[in-house]
């Protein structure tokens, strides 16, 4: 029983084997269509998973994304900006920094003062063209940095001293940074927010807080809903401005990545389907001869798919090492970077390759239980 068993399997495997060597041009191609298949969904569906933190990254430079401000009045708790990066998931908030703006008087004219928080400012309006250097800490209180436009009002420059008065009181800062925005900021007299604080006699206070939330424009929307549950009293919300630019930017890629993979595996299955359908025709003696021999449909169509298996194994292999090279070329043509690898891509490359062939055996194989022996033999 055993050695009957195990004849019938050496059997099998020499069958297989002699049907793939005998007719390597169509088995080339088969493997050719699975194995490009396979390297166009590996990259695509690593692009796919990683383009949200790429694209992410890519649109920070536009600035914020999220505002909070008071509902009414003028003015709201610094305490805040801290009470929301506690109440975030971590890594959600990239950057944020509270504001707070006031008019001041200067030895020559009245200016618009802003205080923020340096450490937080600099990733959060990384489109700021500086010339001269950052505020790096927000403990500086001799240092400012002021809008090119208000610059060149005051006749101000790098190293020159501004001071700002305040009935008999006067305090001078040194500007270390001349900023271009092409926006208002372009305008005014930018300090450290305590400073700010103190000058302006709001201790404590901030106008608004401006922050870079890390996602996808439903999980932005999603977080700001719970921030509106948590802290009724403020105005919150996304600047749609640039969440709906990451989400129209994301869709349409992700889109066209789509299509472009099932138009890729209906090729595939066509190319892999007429291939096969070749084979069985060529081998319509042979199979009519193993009917003839005892052999059922099941072992003909078993023999079939084991054959497939055997190439679509191969294709799955050389596609996903293909693949990820190719995803690497895409991700440093559109984002200069390396591609991440995720858990999903091999897992969904390699059963969208499986589905490809069998969706492209089922007409050959069906073709084949279909052939009759004593019609094939007799050369009918």
């Amino acid at each position: 029983m055993v050695a009957t068993k195990t004849s019938r399997t050496h059997m099998l495997g020499r069958l297989v084997f002699r049907a793939l060597a005998m007719r390597l041009r169509r088995v080339a191609v088969v493997f050719a269509a699975l194995a490009v298949g396979a390297a166009i969904v590996t990259a695509m569906a690593a692009v796919y998973f990683d383009i949200t933190a790429k694209m992410s990254r890519e649109l920070r430079t536009y600035g914020a994304n999220f505002y909070i401000g008071p509902s009414e009045g003028a003015s709201m708790s610094e305490s805040v900006h801290q009470q929301v990066i506690d109440e975030a998931p971590p890594g959600l908030i990239s950057a944020g920094t509270p504001y707070l703006y006031g008019v001041v008087r200067t030895e020559m004219s009245k200016v618009v003062l802003m205080g923020v928080q340096f450490e937080s400012l600099r990733p959060l309006v990384p489109y700021w063209q500086v010339a001269g250097n950052w505020i790096g800490v927000n403990f500086d209180d001799r240092n400012a940095m002021i809008g090119r436009k208000l610059a060149e009002q005051l006749e101000l420059g790098i190293g020159k001293t501004v001071t700002l008065v305040r009935g008999d009181e006067k305090r001078s800062f040194q500007i270390k940074g001349l900023i271009e925005t092409g926006d208002a900021v372009d305008n005014v007299l930018i300090v450290n927010l305590s400073v700010a604080q103190q000058w302006l006699r709001q201790p404590g206070q901030a106008s608004h807080i401006l922050l870079r939330v890390n996602s996808d424009p439903s999980r932005v929307d999603a977080f700001a809903t719970e921030l509106r549950k948590l802290h009724p009293d403020l105005d919150i919300r996304p600047i749609r401005k640039i969440s709906a630019s990451e989400g129209q930017v994301l869709g349409k890629i992700k889109g066209l990545m789509g299509l472009v993979c099932v138009v890729i595996l209906i090729l595939s299955t066509l190319c892999v389907n007429t291939t096969l359908l070749a084979i069985v025709s060529e081998r319509s003696r042979e199979f009519a001869l193993q009917k003839a021999l005892g052999a059922t449909n099941r072992s003909i169509v078993g023999q079939i798919v084991i054959e497939t298996a055997l190439i679509v194994s191969a294709a799955v292999i050389a596609g996903c090492a293909a693949g990820y090279l190719l995803a690497q070329v895409l991700g440093q043509v559109v984002f200069s970077s390396t591609i991440d690898f995720r858990a999903p891509v091999l897992p969904l490359a390699a059963l969208l390759s499986i589905v490809v062939a069998l969706a492209a055996a089922i007409v050959p194989a069906r073709r084949a239980t279909q052939i009759e022996p004593a019609a094939i033999l007799k050369g009918e």
